[in-house]
Formats: C-alpha cells, structure tokens, sequence
C-alpha cells in the first residue's frame, strides 16, 4: 500500500495536535493529523475551560505527599490513588514524590510560568484573528476558600508565583462575597487572577479543527496509530488504521497515551493518565461572573452564556474507562458547600478524560532523542488548553529549523533518558 504523504504528520487530533498542525500550516507545511476517535473528543472536550497562567506552580510542591497520604483511603477525595500493583505509577509515584521541595518547585515555575503566559497571549490573539467561535472571556479566575490555613498557605503561594509574572489581587472574605454573589456565606477569603481568561474548550477544539481544515490540512478522524517503519534514525511511514502516512516531519501529540506509542520507538516518556470528571448542566438562574476554583473540595465552575460544568478531581487509576459515580458525586456536594445554585437544572453531559500527567509536571517539547524526524508535544497535565498555543508556535519552530522564540530546555525529552 502506497503511503499518503504530507511534509508533518502529526499524531493525535486534541488540543495540542491542532494548535501544531494550525501553527505548521502558518509556516507553509503541509499537514496530516491522525485521530483515533474524532478531532478534540478526550481531554479537550469536557474540561472546564480555564486559560490559567496562575497555574505556574508544579502539582509537585513541598507538603503535597503529606496531603496525598491523607487522602488515600477517602474514594472521594480530590485526589485519588488506586491501590494495585503497578510498577509503572510506583516509580512516576517515587519520581513526583523527589520533586516535592522548594529548589524544584521553583524551577518548575520559572520554567512553566512563560509558557503559560504566551500561551494565554497567543489564544486570545488566535481567537481575534481566525474569529474562533469558543465563547473566550479575558475576565480572569477566582480562587476562593472557606479555611483560613489554606487560604494564608495558597496566599503565600500565589504571592511567590507573582515574581514570576502573574498578577494575583488578594480578597477578604467580605470582598469575595462582593465581587461573587453566587456564593454563600462562610468564605474567609479569594485569590483573583486578572490575567486568566476561559473558553468553552469544546468550541475551541471545533474551531480549530474548522481552521486547520480551511488551511488545507487532513484531519484523518478514526485513524489509530499503531506501528511505526524505520530507516536507521527516521521514521518513514506511521501504520494507522486507515492505512500508511509518511512525512519528512512526525509530531508525537497523543496526550495521555504517548507513552503507548513512544515505546514502540524505544523511547521512555513518564506519563500516567491522571483521570479528570465534569458535569456539564443547562445554566442554574444564578451563575458565578467569572470562573471560580472552590479549594477545599478542589472544584472547578464555569459558567458560558450555552452551559455551566463542575469539574476537576485528579484520579490514578490507570486506563480505566468508568464514570465512577462518586467522583461525580464528590464534584456536586463541593459545589453545593460554596454556591447558592450549585447545579443547573438539567444534566447535559457526565465525562472523564485523561490528563497527561508528568512527575515534574512540566511538558514535554521538543526532539525526540535517537529519532531524527520526530518532535515531541505532550505530557501537558491539566494545562493543556492553556498552553496549546504556545506549544504549536514552539513546535513550528523546531519542525522549521528556528530557534525557539522560548526556552525549550526545560521541556526536552532528553531529560528522561
């Protein structure tokens, strides 16, 4: 079988895999996308939508284990750990567990803190130009806490994470209850990040699937990777389902199952599914102005003028496809703690994903090592929205030859070889 062939292919047709193939069609590549399902149908469909540069801090943060531990035995807690035998987690487990202190908690930051901030600029300039029908709202993010330790703890946090560049205004209880009248009493204090901004990331992945088609490149939806042909230190043809594709470039964007297919071309990327739920509702009468985190129950709302969803709660539970009803449940009685109307008055949809979840929680850009051809774009955890932008622009660059207008060393897949 002749193999169809495009200057990139690109592998996975979710957020990541779309805003490269859109940056690469900007640089006068031609494009292939390969999708298993349909274009932006995993982790990009039901998350609740955030463009969070207050998000800079890594998961992996002094006092996290101890918290984790906590949570162990609690089916409901934010955090969730299966219990099983999984060598694979026990060492991503142990790798996270290293990075649990101040020194590389700082570095995590410097690194992710510019990512996220061009990335936020870059979407909010895509959305003007291409005219993206998402629902985008430059109007920030709201944190907000009904326990004074927590609320003095995340403070601290969130005044180091502004040498980085993200501006955070600090709240009384009193001044969150009057900027957000959506909540009820009891709150002691919020986080506001004028800098944040949301979109419906459904319509986002649409609409860019809408304008990478428009620029001429393939989106082949139902095309499952499942082998690679090599010549020395290039890939020459990607086996699909649908059939064989080559191109002078290969871009591995496949989210949580990159590391799946990275095996397969003997290379080691530390990714375990951090398993994400939503529940997406019609509009409740009362819905909050902007998007709020609830942190204790670690609750995400937003609110659209065609939705509202709660969601968030972070699961490692493997390849597991169940919509467990307890992490479900978890999400309407955090919200129901903190909001007048917590919930809308018709369920539209219950989802999971997979979140691509790394133990330095930062991602991974840039050249695969041994593999001449092929470029590396995952392993963006819960920002992967957020830095879709960044990363086409930085993986355009690389498949071009540039140097990348960030520093991508952070980000390399060498680090884990």
């Amino acid at each position: 079988m002749t193999a169809r062939t495009s200057d990139v292919v690109i592998l996975g047709g979710g957020v990541i895999g779309l805003a490269c193939a859109h940056y690469l069609l900007r640089e006068g590549r031609s494009v292939t996308v390969l999708e298993q399902g349909t274009a932006g149908c995993a982790s990009s469909h039901g998350n609740c939508g955030t463009l969070t540069p207050s998000h800079a801090g890594p998961l992996a943060a002094p006092g996290t284990i101890a918290q984790a531990l906590r949570w162990l035995f609690k089916p409901d807690a934010p955090l969730r750990i299966r219990p099983r035998l999984d060598p694979a987690l026990a060492r991503w487990m142990l790798a996270f567990a290293r990075r649990c202190n101040d020194a590389d908690w700082t570095r995590a930051t410097r690194a992710k803190a510019p990512l996220l901030l061009r990335s936020r600029a870059l979407i909010e300039e895509l959305v003007r130009l291409e005219a993206l029908d998402c629902e985008f709202e430059a109007g920030g993010t709201l944190s907000v806490f009904r326990d004074e330790a927590n609320f003095a703890h995340v403070r601290a946090v969130a005044e180091r994470v502004a040498a980085f560049g993200v501006g955070v205004d600090v709240l009384d209880g009193a001044a969150t209850l009057a900027r957000e009248p959506a909540l009820k009493p009891g709150v002691v204090g919020g986080l506001f990040y004028p800098g944040d901004a949301s979109l419906r990331p459904d319509r986002y992945v649409g609409e860019l699937a809408r304008i990478v088609r428009a620029a001429g490149g393939r989106i082949e939806e139902g095309a499952r990777v499942e082998d690679f042909v090599l010549d020395g230190s290039r890939i020459t043809e990607v086996v699909a389902s649908n059939g064989r594709h080559a191109g002078r470039d290969v871009v591995l964007a496949l989210g949580a199952w990159s590391p799946l297919l990275a095996r397969r071309l003997g290379l080691r990327i530390p990714i375990q599914p951090g398993k994400g739920y939503s529940i997406t509702y019609t509009r409740p009468a009362l819905c909050p102005r902007v998007p709020m985190t609830l942190k204790e129950p670690s609750v995400c709302v937003t609110a659209w003028g065609s939705g509202y969803r709660l969601g968030s709660t972070m699961e490692f539970s493997g390849y597991d496809e169940r919509l467990t009803r307890v992490r479900l449940d978890a999400l309407r009685r955090g919200a129901g703690a903190f909001l007048r109307e917590p919930e809308g008055p018709d369920v539209v949809e219950e989802w999971y994903g997979w979140r691509p979840m790394i133990p330095d929680d930062l991602p991974v850009i840039g050249r695969a090592p041994r593999i001449d051809n092929l470029v590396l774009a995952t392993g963006h955890g819960m920002l992967g929205v957020t830095m879709s932008a960044g990363t086409g622009v930085l993986v355009a660059e690389l498949v071009a030859g540039r140097t990348p207008s960030l520093d991508v060393a952070p980000f390399a897949p060498t680090r884990f070889h």
